[in-house]
């Protein structure tokens, strides 16, 4: 059974930093494709971040130079590294995976609050 537990977020100020972990169990970690989809209100759920297992990363163009996706192949866990964050990134963020020959399947998501 694969499961994706995501953790991390929260409120943080303006310009601040934030990192989400989202901990993978029951899949092959280092076959699969690990991605960040986030979702404000009344928006649809876009791309955040995408990491290959060719460690090719892709990522939003609204995010590029602050945010980084990176990978724990031990712990089997996937991040995502938030700096100079900005009100819009205010959103609930889902952990993505896509294993070869498999469904996709999605974490429980986690709110991410920018606010003063």
């Amino acid at each position: 059974q694969v499961r994706l537990v995501e953790s991390g977020g929260g409120l943080v100020q303006p310009g601040g930093s934030l990192r989400l972990s989202c901990a993978a169990s029951g899949l092959a970690f280092s076959a699969a494709t690990m991605a960040w989809f986030r979702q404000a209100p009344g928006k649809e759920r876009e791309l955040v971040a995408r990491s290959s297992p060719g460690y090719r990363s892709e990522y939003a163009d609204s995010v590029k130079g602050r945010f980084t996706i990176s990978r724990e192949f031990v712990r089997r866990t996937v991040y995502l590294q938030m700096t100079s964050v900005k009100p819009e990134d205010t959103a609930v963020y889902y952990c993505k995976a896509e294993p070869t020959g498999m469904r996709d399947y999605w974490g429980q998501g986690t709110q991410v609050t920018v606010s003063s």
